[in-house]
């Protein structure tokens, strides 16, 4: 049984997806750790009955944020940390610390179009192919080693929105799918 715990920034409707998976399964859920003190995903937290932590950087370092969350892991005995919209990058430090203990989603076929803004930028490319990359972090900006992609080939009459549907139905259903292997696998 290994223990997971999911940073987010904001609605968390992709911790949402993940805690209903993985909560079905012999692996639990501790926390969840979110730096917004007004994100959603503290509402989600508590309807699913997980413990949540508020961890500002608002008129802090980095380093001084970084230091309450690694209070946190340890105190909570996390194995995996999965980034679900979290929009903070972590330090070469941490990162270390958690060395392929860490993962994130990101919603386009990288290496292309890294960063913020990947759906609109993925559109605006004429891209074909479009789809979400779950990656191991590393100290670059979504450079980790790339565990699993998804993909589908858009309609070039389909409006962004409803290509932010599809790759919102894509996050939904395959990053639940690898944290639970990588639960399953991890010790």
């Amino acid at each position: 049984m290994a223990r997971l715990s999911v940073f987010t920034s904001g609605n968390g409707s992709n911790f949402q997806a993940i805690a209903e998976r993985i909560l079905k399964t012999k692996h639990t859920i501790p926390c969840m750790i979110c730096d917004r003190k007004k994100a959603y995903s503290f509402e989600r937290a508590k309807n699913l009955a997980i413990n949540s932590y508020y961890v500002p950087y608002f008129k802090r370092t980095k380093e001084s944020a970084e230091e309450e969350i690694i209070k946190i892991i340890e105190k909570e005995k996390i194995d995996i940390i999965a980034l679900a919209g979290y929009m903070r990058i972590l330090s070469p430090d941490f990162v270390e610390k958690y060395k392929n203990r860490i993962v994130n989603i990101h919603p386009a076929l990288l290496p292309k179009y890294p960063g913020t803004h990947a759906i609109e930028k993925s559109y605006a490319s004429g891209d074909m192919e479009l789809g979400v990359t779950i990656h191991y972090v590393d100290s670059g900006m979504d450079t980790g080693p790339i565990i699993k992609q998804e993909s589908f080939t858009r309609n070039p009459c389909e409006p962004i929105e409803e290509i932010e549907k599809k790759i919102h139905n894509l996050e939904y259903a395959t990053y639940p799918e690898v944290i639970e292997k990588l639960l399953d696998s991890y010790k």
